[in-house]
């Protein structure tokens, strides 16, 4: 589900809700963690492709911003989608391999072997542009404020003039409660998975 008004009349849940739905997917039904990520991170770069880059990726410069966990890991299929259609991706992760899941670590090695570029986050200040940020930083397991890495991408896509797309929540916005964490990624769409949830549609003032 992509949300593009906060207005639709969906049913929403709660974090610990969805952490219900997950853990039913994988235990009682069987469908494995990197099946999940993949249909995300598919879904994620359809959305990308036809919402953001005009239908048509090839050549389009996209900066895939990716955490260590499963959020992560559905960032860096989409990155491998995106490349496979023409895209000149580049992806930056919040730490080494060795701190990686191993769904996510799995989903980097193939973007390793397939030659896509990975940069090296102290580089993300350096001068480029791009068409289109994706946002894997955080998912919905975020507990306070981010930091290290993952806050130091989340101010840098904050203060750029690129659309970002996020994948099921902005990095450091809680679900639940609505509650915008500092930073939190200022997403300009986000591709919710499963079902909405409350924290997305908390209507905010700009001041």
């Amino acid at each position: 589900m992509y949300i593009k008004d906060i207005n639709v009349p969906y049913v929403k849940i709660d974090t610990p809700q969805m952490i219900e739905v997950d853990r039913l997917m994988i235990d009682d039904y069987g469908i494995e963690l990197i099946q999940m990520m993949e249909n995300a991170g598919r879904c994620l770069a359809i959305v990308a492709r036809e919402d953001f880059l005009d239908s048509d990726p090839q050549g389009k410069r996209v900066c895939i911003l990716a955490g260590t966990g499963g959020n992560g890991g559905g960032a860096m299929v989409c990155a491998r989608r995106l490349s496979a259609w023409g895209a000149k991706v580049t992806i930056f992760v919040t730490a080494s391999e060795e701190k990686m899941t191993p769904v996510a670590l799995h989903q980097y090695k193939i973007l390793k072997r397939m030659g896509v570029e990975l940069g090296k986050v102290d580089e993300l200040d350096k001068e480029q542009s791009y068409d289109l940020i994706i946002d894997g930083v955080i998912g919905y397991s975020v507990k306070g404020d981010p930091y290290g890495t993952a806050r130091d991408m989340i101010d840098w896509a904050n203060a750029q003039s690129t659309k970002v797309l996020s994948l099921d929540t902005p990095s450091g916005l809680d679900l639940t409660t609505g509650h915008l964490h500092y930073p939190t990624v200022r997403a300009n769409g986000t591709l919710v998975l499963a079902m909405p949830k409350h924290g997305l549609f908390f209507k905010r003032v700009k001041t």
